[in-house]
């Protein structure tokens, strides 16, 4: 089967299951809507050429799962940080502009990076280039912590070497 072909019939299935679980209806008329509603999605989608290598990669599926539970665990935690330099009394923030290096190869994989940064709370992502992000954080906790790298390492970077 083309890449295209399998690539489309993923979307559809993703879209479905989707629409599935956040509609919660079983009857025959609602699935056979979703169905509908699904289909003509993807017939626009394929029309307007939309549908394209990057827009999901179905081979990245497991390796963006894991990004999603490494970057919700990485949200609560800077969470809970925030809500205790609020409620604990003194000067307890020290904000820092600094800019990371960056070693990811593909223009997803470093977006992808800079938007896991500001949605982590006390950090913002404020400029991205090819070679480095800046990066705003409350504390020097929280620079060192992406000094560190952890998050970088933890961001699929496969998009452009395995297509097929």
């Amino acid at each position: 089967m083309r890449y295209r072909v399998k690539h489309t019939i993923s979307l559809g299935i993703l879209l479905f299951a989707l629409w599935l679980g956040l509609s919660g209806q079983l009857s025959v008329l609602m699935i056979s809507l979703g169905l509908a509603s699904t289909l003509a999605i993807l017939a626009i989608s394929h029309r307007m050429d939309s549908i394209d290598r990057e827009s999901y990669p179905t081979h990245m599926t497991f390796l963006l799962l894991r990004f999603w539970l490494f970057l919700a665990r990485e949200i609560i935690v800077a969470n809970i940080d925030v809500v205790k330099r609020i409620f604990t009394p003194g000067k307890n923030i020290s904000p820092q502009l600094f800019e990371l290096p960056l070693t990811l190869k593909s223009d997803v994989s470093r977006a992808i990076y800079a938007n896991a940064i500001t949605l982590t709370p006390g950090t913002v992502s404020a400029n991205l280039d090819k070679k480095t992000v800046t990066v705003h954080s409350l504390s020097i906790e929280a620079a060192r912590d992406l000094s560190s790298g952890r998050m970088a390492s933890a961001v699929p970077e496969d998009y452009e070497d395995n297509q097929r």
